[in-house]
């Protein structure tokens, strides 16, 4: 018996068997021979004249290693379509930009009926009604949470929170207040505010949908400074579940702020009043995101000059400065917004805070009055 290194046909003849042949090592077995990648042409085909005396085998004629190799190239070939296919197909494609309503705003100038008072310069609140409101976001309170049919009382803790800190970073954060960076408002809003966010900031307009002072609170930044940071606030919040799905907070502040001429830092402070009521919803996801949406903007705001443009920014009339005349609105012409209106401040609203007396008990609506009983643009 040959030994497990010997052809299987035994040692050629001629050739002494054993591992120590010189030649051995050029023996070819079978598999080897079937494995090469010529063969010689028969006698016949030799004699019809054939140029060669081998012809090249044909790839997948060889063993059956390139086999498998090209059995793994398919596969993979495979494999690739498939997840190329699944990836246009996908059911977990990212989710579309939440639909929202837009932002309806009503925006209402008031304008003084004579010239502006000066208030202090080191206490620019004394002798002010605004005097005894809270400072800043210790204004912006809230009532005590219950569970409604569909929310429990944690969610509408959580809408609560959220609506005041919209209140605080668009009507108290000094940077929002001067023209500064504003992307704690946009980041807040749902997504699907967001581009009316912007565009109001971009092209402003007293419209409706796109007025930045609907949004925010901010003041002229090349007229006017603020003379104090401490901003005045006092109102209320409710909250109630107006859908199963869907919690409504509403809001009703007014702000009183000290304001100045921005180029000269010794000018003469005056106060400015805004009064914001706001309608939020928040859904549940809503609440998980930190997200609100806003419904409704009525803002009322003086003393202004209806002759100038308040949907950019509130240029507030300063200390002895006076409104233009009111020149009514016409009904004939289509090319001013109806929802362009302007009001005139109430006259005790308008005074020196100095002279008005300490028994005075003045309604907070008082403004809101006089403006819808006065003329429009």
């Amino acid at each position: 018996m040959g030994s497990p290194g010997d052809p299987p046909e035994g040692n050629p003849e001629g050739v002494p068997g054993g591992g120590d042949d010189e030649y051995r090592s050029v023996v070819f077995d079978e598999s080897f021979v079937r494995a090469a990648r010529i063969q010689e042409y028969s006698a016949r085909e030799r004699l019809d004249g054939t140029a060669r005396a081998v012809r090249n085998r044909r790839f997948w004629s060889r063993g059956g290693a390139p086999r498998q190799a090209l059995i793994l190239v398919i596969l993979i070939a495979m494999a690739f379509g498939t997840a190329i296919y699944l990836g246009i197909r996908n059911p977990y494609h990212q989710p579309a930009t939440p639909v929202a309503g837009q932002l309806r705003i009503t925006l209402i100038p008031l304008a003084p009926t004579g010239a502006v008072p000066a208030a202090d310069r080191d206490q620019p609140f004394a002798g002010h009604r605004a005097a005894d409101y809270r400072t800043g976001a210790a204004g912006i309170t809230f009532p005590a949470a219950h569970r409604t049919s569909h929310f429990t009382e944690d969610q509408v803790m959580q809408a609560l929170i959220i609506a005041q800190e919209y209140l605080v970073a668009s009507t108290i954060d000094p940077g929002a207040l001067t023209g500064g960076d504003v992307r704690t408002v946009r980041n807040m809003l749902t997504p699907g505010q967001q581009d009316q966010f912007d565009r109001s900031l971009e092209k402003p307009a007293d419209d409706g949908r796109y007025a930045a002072t609907g949004w925010l609170v901010r003041f002229d930044p090349a007229r006017i400074a603020l003379a104090d940071d401490q901003v005045r606030v006092r109102g209320s919040m409710t909250v109630s579940e107006a859908a199963d799905d869907t919690l409504e907070v509403v809001t009703d502040h007014t702000l009183v702020y000290a304001v100045r001429d921005a180029i000269g830092v010794a000018s003469t402070p005056s106060l400015f009043t805004v009064r914001r009521e706001m309608r939020l919803r928040f859904d549940p996801d809503d609440l998980r995101d930190r997200h609100v949406e806003l419904v409704q903007a009525s803002v009322e705001a003086g003393p202004l000059s209806c002759a100038t443009d308040q949907a950019g920014y509130f240029r507030p009339l300063l200390a002895g400065q006076r409104a233009q005349p009111l020149t009514g609105t016409d009904p004939y012409d289509r090319d001013h917004q109806i929802t362009s209106v302007c009001g005139v401040l109430a006259p005790d609203v308008a005074v020196s805070p100095q002279s008005l007396p300490t028994a005075t008990a003045v309604s907070p609506g008082a403004a809101s009055a006089s403006a819808s009983s006065s003329a429009s643009r």
